[in-house]
This record gives C-alpha cells, sequence and structure tokens, in this order.
C-alpha cells in the first residue's frame, strides 16, 4: 500500500478562496471508496500507487472544470512494500515515541 499526499493550488478564475475547490476534490474522494484525511495543508489519500497517481490526475483536473485558468500541484508519495501501512500509521508510531495516547 501506499500513502499519497496532495495539495492542489488554483488559480486564477471566479474563485478567491480554494474552500470551494477543496470541498469538490472531497466529494469526487467520497466517490472513490479510498480511505483519505483531510488536513490543513493537504489532503492524505491511501491506496495502491497506480490508482493514487490515476487520482492525482483527475483530482488536478477538478478546479480547472470549476474554472481556474491555472492550478499548482504537489504530491508526495510514500509507496511501501514491506509492510501494509494505513494513514495514521507515521503520527501513532511518533506518538507512542513520545509516550503519548493515540
Amino acid at each position: 500500500m501506499a500513502i499519497m499526499e496532495i495539495v492542489i493550488g488554483p488559480r486564477g478564475g471566479k474563485e478567491t478562496h480554494i474552500s470551494p475547490y477543496v470541498a469538490k476534490i472531497h466529494r469526487y474522494l467520497k466517490t472513490q471508496k479510498l480511505p483519505h484525511q483531510l488536513h490543513d495543508m493537504g489532503t492524505n489519500v491511501e491506496g495502491k500507487a497506480g490508482e493514487l497517481w490515476a487520482l492525482a490526475k483527475k483530482l488536478h483536473e477538478l478546479p480547472f472544470k470549476m474554472g481556474a485558468t491555472r492550478v499548482y500541484t504537489t504530491i508526495h508519495l510514500d509507496d511501501r512494500r514491506d509492510k501494509k501501512v494505513s494513514l495514521g500509521d507515521k503520527v501513532k508510531s511518533v506518538r507512542n515515541r513520545l509516550g503519548q495516547r493515540h
């Protein structure tokens, strides 16, 4: 399994705030049935690397369909094949080392 962090930054168009774009992206993500988490600076999605790359392409296109004239997308992909990983595992590992509860 892999975990992708994706940040999509629409530029130009009718909207001056990005929240309408983010809301549309998250409505689309719900239809994909992949585990995902919105955070303050982007979105994390869990899945197979190939499906995450294909998803990133689709998500990148959504702001254009809403009228954006430029979209800046940043992707981090952690593709771990030696063990199963899920959203939240990295945070849990750090919290364990800090002696914090989940």
